[in-house]
């Protein structure tokens, strides 16, 4: 691979630490989520919810990209990463996740397509296939 960017991040305390950036452009304080017994605490942040933005962004940059190709109209659209986790069989934790992509004005199958395309072209579809299965949902709203 030509690696074309490198992102740094240091983690302190893990789940209910802290977690920042080697630039200082994301420093944040971590919780465990309440349905992993955490509290609510406002403010604050977790792993599943940094990863569902991370993915929801850079699968949205590779629908447009794909949808610019297709003269697919992208300006409205959305993409919403719900990532799950929950105890696999093997006493550990696994993910899911579900893109729920929003194109409006594109034709049902045309929208299915750009988002199977950007599926193939995006890496943090390509990071974890195989591994967390990825339900991808489409829809046209407006």
């Amino acid at each position: 691979m030509n690696e074309l960017y490198t992102a740094m991040a240091t983690a302190e305390g893990g789940r209910e630490g802290r977690v920042a950036s080697s630039d200082g452009n994301v420093d944040v304080q971590l919780t465990l989520p309440k349905g992993l017994g955490g509290p609510e605490t406002a403010g604050t942040t977790n792993p599943e919810q940094l990863f569902a933005a991370g993915y929801a962004a850079c699968f949205h940059s590779a629908l447009k990209r794909v949808a610019r190709g297709m003269k697919v109209d992208t300006e409205r659209s959305t993409v919403t990463a719900v990532v799950g986790i929950g105890p696999n069989d093997t006493g550990g934790f696994a993910l899911n996740v579900e893109l729920e992509v929003n194109l409006p004005g594109a034709e049902h199958d045309v929208a299915e397509a750009a988002v199977a395309q950007a599926h193939e072209l995006c890496p943090y579809s390509n990071a974890i296939r195989g591994n967390v299965p990825v339900e991808l949902t489409v829809t046209e709203l407006g």
